[in-house]
């Protein structure tokens, strides 16, 4: 998927950051590997970051290194989302989904008292499919039947969740590592969505 990249040459310069900084906090898992994008350009092969992602988390890391370690940024930055779990209030609260969506998924997943990481991250991409109104509730059920059979078995860093849709009848699926997919002519690509991206917005939210 195309983003607005920026080099680590420029990155360094922007923030004021050390080479020494930026390795250490990937190390630290402060900064995802897969931000790291390698690319050739006319002076030989340079590393790239996703502009936007990266300038973010280190204005964030910068704020808060202050008053915790490298150590505690790290479980704020990359938590084991096995262990995380979260009610319906507070998914509402942190306004990671909706009343009506929450409402949506109990119906078609049955009643719980709390919601796990993959659960709330379901719950999250149906709000964001829902409400740009690019998918129906009864779409709605075939993203949560993919997600739920695939999830675990895509490589969630490269994972895209697409959805398309040809004369009236819709399609999902999950895609691992597929930078351009050709589909039969009259088929409206309608969602591309990025797991990966999708994970880093959640964990936003959820900290």
């Amino acid at each position: 998927m195309s983003q607005d990249l920026i080099s680590k040459k420029d990155l360094l310069e922007l923030t004021g950051i050390s080479y020494g900084q930026l390795y250490r906090w990937k190390r630290k898992n402060l900064i995802p590997e897969e931000w790291f994008i390698r690319k050739s350009t006319f002076t030989g092969q340079e590393t790239f970051f996703p502009k936007e992602k990266i300038l973010d988390r280190i204005e964030k890391i910068q704020l808060m290194k202050e008053n915790l370690s490298l150590d505690e940024l790290a479980d704020v930055f990359s938590p084991d989302l096995a262990k995380l779990n979260l009610s319906e209030g507070e998914i509402i609260k942190r306004e990671i989904a909706s009343q009506p969506v929450i409402h949506f998924f109990k119906e078609n997943s049955g009643p719980m008292k709390e919601y796990s990481f993959e659960q709330t991250l379901t719950i999250y991409i149906l709000e964001k499919m829902l409400r740009s109104g690019d998918i129906n509730l009864d779409e709605g059920k075939m993203v949560m039947q993919v997600l739920r059979d695939y999830y675990r078995k895509v490589d969630l860093k490269t994972a895209e969740l697409i959805f398309i849709r040809k004369l009236g009848v819709s399609s999902c699926f999950l895609a691992s590592n597929s930078d351009e997919l050709f589909f039969e002519n009259g088929t409206k690509r309608v969602s591309r969505l990025s797991i990966s991206n999708c994970l880093e917005e959640l964990k936003s939210k959820w900290m």
